[in-house]
């Protein structure tokens, strides 16, 4: 009892000092292990959540814990007026996976984002483009530039007006995305897999619609992989599972294992002819710090082919859930792919959070009614076995 009004005072004294823009877990998480998280009772709680597709490689990775030990005790930041190896490194590591040319550290997928747009803006710039479609459904985060090409009003309306010249079109209709294009459109937005919207998947016909649609109006394809990206749909980028090449492409979470740090890339001719020396900056993107992460990050993926390990374990989970469908009345329908996946159901997904959470699970929504499941990409077949029981228990 005592422990539990030391918790209470513990919150209550955080919500006090903190601005309240989250609705928060009664739970004091102390440490992570693995795929485990544990709060400051020692309770254990099985993750499915990643901290939002963030820790790709669980909690308490000692190779990465070493890395940035040694990088720690060398150089911490330095003016992007120099170079740093280590951020040179990493540029290179990530290029080679994601299969751009170009690459600008940020700090974050919100970040990523704007700079993918000023891109974008630039590129047209010249030519009297500055027109933006985005999809219904989607999140690209909640700066200004990222919140208008975000669709929910719930997230939109209170910091209206916004950045003028953004229309929306519908997921994987091709004829709604040409009804809005003309000459002064400048780029399309999408994520590959739609994450906070339902765990929606571009369909290849989809992706190729829109390729020719921009290559016909001298437009660019942006794809924001911030939470679909980096081994999660199974290849190291989800374009490349659906063969369609953007011109720019937004990452983040899970580049860096929990560090923060995100990244726009893009390919040369789309470097060549956009921003130039002032055009765009950042204090901290780059850091020899994040990029240690990066590139520990990288070495790791490749030594312990977690894109295979991701295809491999992400079958045996949608099979999973599929059984689900089939046998639940409260599920209608599973979405995803590889490691990010939902169900549909009909019943508050709230409630079955909570009550997972109770039982030692941690699992999140996505949109108003389906339950995401975004583990660290690590996890195995009896992490999966384990999820679902405790699922089960909790519709």
């Amino acid at each position: 009892m005592e422990q539990q009004k030391t918790d209470d005072r513990y919150m209550k004294a955080t919500r006090a000092n903190l601005v309240h823009t989250y609705d928060q877990f009664p739970v004091v998480i102390d440490h992570g292990d693995g795929v485990y998280l544990y709060d400051d009772h020692g309770k254990k709680y099985l993750d499915f959540t990643a901290g939002y597709a963030v820790n790709s490689l669980g909690y308490d990775v000692p190779e990465l814990n070493r890395a940035l030990e040694k990088q720690i005790r060398k150089l911490w930041h330095v003016s992007n007026l120099y170079y740093n190896e280590v951020c040179g490194k990493a540029a290179g590591a990530l290029l080679e996976v994601s299969g751009m040319d170009r690459i600008f550290f940020a700090n974050s997928g919100g970040e990523a984002v704007e700079g993918a747009l000023k891109t974008a803006r630039r590129y047209g710039h010249s030519k009297g483009k500055y027109k933006i479609i985005a999809m219904e459904n989607s999140f690209h985060g909640r700066s200004m530039g990222a919140l208008s090409v975000t669709w929910n009003q719930h997230y939109r309306e209170p910091f209206e007006p916004l950045v003028p010249g953004i229309s929306f079109a519908k997921f994987n209709d091709l004829d709604s995305v040409y009804a809005l294009f003309d000459d002064e459109t400048c780029a399309v937005i999408l994520e590959p897999i739609q994450g906070e919207g339902g765990i929606n998947v571009a369909t290849k016909e989809f992706m190729e619609g829109l390729r020719r649609m921009c290559d016909e109006h001298d437009a660019l394809l942006i794809a924001d992989e911030v939470q679909c990206g980096m081994g999660r749909s199974g290849r190291n980028f989800a374009w490349q599972m659906l063969g369609v090449k953007p011109d720019i492409m937004t990452m983040a979470k899970a580049i860096g294992s929990g560090f923060p740090v995100g990244a726009f890339a893009m390919t040369e001719r789309v470097a060549e002819n956009s921003l130039t020396p002032g055009d765009h900056g950042t204090t901290f993107g780059g850091n020899p710090l994040a990029c240690t992460a990066v590139l520990e990050t990288v070495k790791l993926f490749r030594e312990k082919n977690i894109p295979a390990h991701v295809a491999e374990v992400g079958a045996y989970l949608q099979a999973r859930l599929d059984e689900l469908v089939r046998t639940r009345v409260e599920v209608t329908a599973r979405k995803g792919v590889g490691l990010i996946q939902g169900i549909q159901v009909n019943v508050p997904v709230a409630d079955v959070v909570n009550r997972a959470l109770e039982k030692g699970l941690l699992i999140i929504g996505a949109g108003s009614d389906v339950i995401r499941f975004v583990p660290p990409l690590v996890i195995g077949r009896e992490h999966v076995d384990e999820m679902m029981s405790i699922l089960e228990s909790s519709l």
